[in-house]
């Protein structure tokens, strides 16, 4: 791993594969490291010619932190009150082009996931060029009531976040209760990722400044409508953190966007699937590349 300037902040990344061949950005999602993309899907990619650059975005895992900056208001942002933020998902999206320049990189397929997705499809509004295709899984666009947790599930997660006070078992727990009911649940997997996590550190208050940075950055479905990116969705349809009506308008809103809905997955990326979606990834890049 290597710490680069990428514009005003250092970001912690990791690439796989040789410099020559094509490169995809694989962008993480809220409060998640650069090693929730799994060793053996960047593998895959690998394996499929790909030169693999994953990172932390800000405030997670080896990049910058903001804790000067506290804890944001989020009650007053769900309530759409006025309040401070950080940052938002258009900074983080600048991180990603920063981070291209940083390694010397024209353009990427980019692959974001969850609050990833987001930020892909922010690069791919506000720096078009710098993205030769975008695969937006199990995100959503921003616009409200959409890809929005119910409240029974919030209920649920501030539960679990009171009740288990270790971080790991409470990750496990999460990961657990909103796992996809069609894929067996790796628990020993879900673990050792989140003991990895831990003990690279996670700055005070990095979590909640992401949320806020997805509650502040506003509805990107006008600026999806021009988007000229191939772009492939991907979402489970058992997804209770971001369910799949975020995909679907994700899809519906970018210009000739691919909708994979994958049956019985929840969110996150069950090994069973990898074969399919990298299928997926390799086909929309090579239709891509075809264009250029």
């Amino acid at each position: 791993m290597d710490r680069v300037r990428a514009g005003e902040v250092e970001l912690c990344v990791e690439s796989l594969g040789s410099p020559g061949a094509t490169p995809v950005l694989l962008v993480a999602g809220h409060g998640a490291q650069l090693q929730w993309w799994d060793d053996d899907l960047c593998a895959a990619l690998v394996a499929e010619d790909f030169f693999v650059v994953r990172y932390d975005n800000r405030d997670v895992g080896g990049s910058t932190a903001f804790e000067a900056a506290g804890e944001p208001d989020i009650g007053a942002l769900l309530r759409g009150e006025p309040a401070e933020v950080a940052y938002t998902l258009w900074s983080m999206a600048d991180d990603a082009a920063g981070l291209l320049d940083a390694l010397g990189l024209e353009d990427a397929h980019v692959v974001g996931a969850s609050m990833g997705g987001m930020i892909g499809q922010c690069l791919a509004i506000a720096h078009p060029a710098r993205v030769r295709s975008l695969c937006s899984v199990m995100s959503t666009t921003g616009a409200p009531g959409v890809g929005a947790m119910t409240a029974d599930t919030v209920r649920e997660l501030i539960d679990l976040d009171r009740r288990i006070t270790d971080p790991v078992e409470r990750d496990v727990a999460t990961a657990r209760r909103f796992a996809s009911p069609g894929f067996a649940f790796d628990e020993p997997s879900v673990r050792a990722r989140a003991a990895r996590h831990y003990a690279r550190g996670e700055p005070v208050g990095g979590v909640a400044r992401q949320l806020a940075a997805m509650l502040a950055s506003g509805d990107r479905t006008d600026a999806l409508h021009a988007l000229a990116v191939p772009t492939l969705v991907v979402h489970g349809d058992a997804d209770a953190m971001v369910p799949v009506d975020g995909g679907r308008a994700t899809a519906a809103a970018v210009p000739g966007a691919q909708l994979l809905v994958v049956p019985g997955m929840a969110h996150e990326l069950p090994p069973a699937v990898w074969p399919e979606i990298v299928g997926a990834i390799v086909a929309l890049a090579r239709r891509a590349d075809v264009r250029r």
